[in-house]
């Protein structure tokens, strides 16, 4: 039995294809270990970006919740002095209302 003649030149071309195949594939998975390098560096920042501005954002509510406690005490306290203002008025007229009846 006769093994059939090939040429060398098709033999080349398997040769550098495979090898061809081999780079390709080996620069695949270059660029993809450093895709993933870039992206856990990404994660990285941006979870520490996320983390500043939280704790930024947390310190400025702070700052309003207390510069709205101060406007609600603000507030009562005109609310208590607009109250004792009435009641002051309040005694004024029944003053002057019982003045007009006892004829001064």
């Amino acid at each position: 039995m006769e093994l059939p003649k090939v040429n060398i030149a098709v033999i080349g071309v398997i040769c550098s294809s495979l090898g061809g195949f081999v780079w390709y594939a080996s620069e695949q998975a270059s660029i993809i270990s450093n895709l993933e390098e870039t992206v856990s560096v990404l994660d990285a920042k941006s979870n520490t970006t996320d983390k500043i501005n939280m704790i930024r954002d947390i310190d400025q509510n702070k700052d309003n919740i207390n510069d709205l406690w101060d406007d609600v005490d603000s507030l009562a306290g005109v609310m208590t002095d607009l109250i004792k203002l009435q009641a002051r008025v309040a005694i004024l007229e029944k003053t002057v209302e019982f003045t007009r009846r006892d004829g001064m």
